[in-house]
């Protein structure tokens, strides 16, 4: 009873009409984010950082929820009918999508695409309700021991999945570590690595670092390092599905929910393996596997449709009430939540629970627009596309430079906020995940505070850490997670190294 008084009370401030506002903004501007080829959620939310000093908490989180999961409906337009995913979770999608689009069947693919989304995100947003109290409240019996062995998982396991090797995950997350301890100790006051600079003594705000490595790298490297492309549109069909594929869409809906759920709020690498896996297992399960990679098969997009914004949701979970991010966006979310002096975590429910039961209403209110943003106006969204890369880079060079200018009116910051655009472009280049960075900044700080809390307890003794059966456990798992794939490789021998890698 309790569970549903907080979520009228929810409904009630996500209801008000500067909210609703917000979140309608929110949605528009992560459809067509997602329909841009190239500028994915994190670089949107990114670039959009610097409104938090200017907006109420509630309605921009709110506004970037939209961003984010109005992003993962839009990708799927582009893939479909451009073979050019907007952003990684609908890789998959064109897979199948546009080979659909090819077959004079778009118009059903962006249907099933558009309402596996909806019900995917409204089935993940009932156990987003359901199950995040439970977890906070699980989560407050944590002592510092255990909440740092949980950081330490939360920064091995997005350093060693995200990208193509284990080293340059965990490179990227040094970086982005050594970045978080510039500034005042937080606990003794000392200044740490500031090379004498003033600007530096508060610290690299995570706004600028996010702006720079996502929206300004992202500009820089399409400048210097993809050329012309050629795009070829397919043509549009009316939005509709036959009775047929309805029947065949459904069961893939609720498939592909169930398999990409848990995968967001498990530290575990964003959308891909969740989509990945569900295609592969609405390919296992198709009667007739002969429209696979040919004509195109509607359950190929259905599934990975469904688990990529199931995923997407419930990395809301282990945001919320761990303050662990599980995905490149949840982490800028996370900097935005630190923006207003709040630190999501088993307390966020007692200290903010107007926000957090806003935010999560908001989800259900989301989901509704987006259906109706994306099945009428499809057409309005493919004419996006006609934008110029020229012009639509520039603008967003132009959009980081205001923003970032307008937090502190610092000539320093742009300096900085160039610099490390340049850094996220040689990162690019040669490979190096982004994500560890913002994840290592943010959580850097974090875990270095619960470690001395957790020695400080212990006497100084660092067997504190495996005297507790939690904190022993998930330190096991950080290990595994380390190792057990080097050794796979290692055994498997050259049958497995010979596979494609996903």
């Amino acid at each position: 009873m309790e569970l549903w008084n907080h979520l009228l009370g929810g409904f009630a401030t996500a209801g008000t009409p500067i909210n609703l506002l917000w979140a309608f903004i929110g949605c528009a501007v992560g459809t067509a984010v997602g329909v841009l080829p190239g500028i994915g959620p994190a670089v949107a939310v990114a670039m959009l950082l610097p409104i938090t000093s200017q907006v109420d908490v509630t309605a921009s989180m709110i506004f970037f929820a939209g961003i984010y999961y109005g992003a993962m409906y839009g990708g799927s337009t582009t893939s479909i009918l451009l073979n050019t995913p907007g952003e990684t979770g609908s890789m998959v999608t064109a897979m199948e999508g546009n080979k659909m689009a090819k077959s004079g069947r778009a118009g059903a693919a962006l249907a099933t695409a558009a309402i596996g989304s909806f019900v995917a995100g409204s089935v993940a947003t009932v156990l987003v309700t359901l199950f995040a109290p439970v977890m906070a409240d699980f989560a407050v019996t944590l002592g510092p021991p255990e909440y740092f062995c949980l950081m330490l998982l939360a920064l091995t396991t997005v350093s060693s999945v995200l990208g193509q090797s284990t080293l340059r995950g965990i490179t990227a997350l040094f970086v982005g570590l050594a970045a978080g301890l510039i500034g005042m100790d937080q606990i003794t006051g000392q200044v740490r690595y500031t090379g004498g600079v003033p600007e530096l003594l508060d610290g690299i705000e995570i706004v600028l670092v996010a702006v720079g490595l996502f929206a300004v790298a992202e500009a820089l490297y399409a400048v210097l390092y993809e050329g012309k492309t050629s795009e070829s549109q397919n043509a549009m069909s009316r939005v509709h599905m036959t009775g047929k594929e309805w029947r065949r869409s459904w069961p893939a809906w609720l498939r592909g929910t169930v398999l990409g759920f848990p995968f967001g709020t498990i530290p575990a690498g964003g959308t891909e393996i969740p989509t990945f896996l569900s295609y592969g297992l609405e390919k296992k399960l198709a009667r007739d596997k002969s429209e696979f990679g040919t004509t195109g098969a509607i359950e190929g997009v259905a599934g990975p449709e469904a688990a990529n914004n199931a995923a997407v949701t419930g990395t809301l979970v282990p945001l919320l009430t761990l303050g662990i991010p599980t995905s490149t966006t949840a982490a800028i979310l996370l900097g935005a939540f630190q923006n207003y002096g709040i630190q999501p975590g088993p307390q966020l429910f007692e200290t903010s629970s107007s926000l957090v039961w806003a935010l999560i209403a908001s989800l259900y209110i989301g989901n509704v627009m987006l259906l109706v943003l994306n099945l009428p106006m499809v057409g309005l969204w493919v004419k996006l596309l006609k934008i110029p890369k020229p012009q639509l880079y520039a603008g967003i060079l132009i959009f980081a430079t205001v923003g970032v200018y307008g937090m502190r009116q610092s000539a320093f910051d742009l300096v900085l906020l160039y610099a490390i655009g340049v850094l996220g472009v040689v990162m690019r280049r040669y490979d190096f995940p982004t994500a560890p960075v913002i994840v290592g900044m943010i959580l850097g700080p974090l875990a270095e505070a619960q470690m001395r809390n957790a020695l400080a307890i212990g006497e100084g003794k660092w067997t504190i850490f495996l005297e507790r059966p939690m904190s022993l456990t998930l330190l096991a798992v950080v290990v595994a997670v380390l190792v057990v794939p080097r050794l796979f490789k290692q055994f498997s021998g050259p049958a497995i190294k010979d596979l494609p890698n996903h």
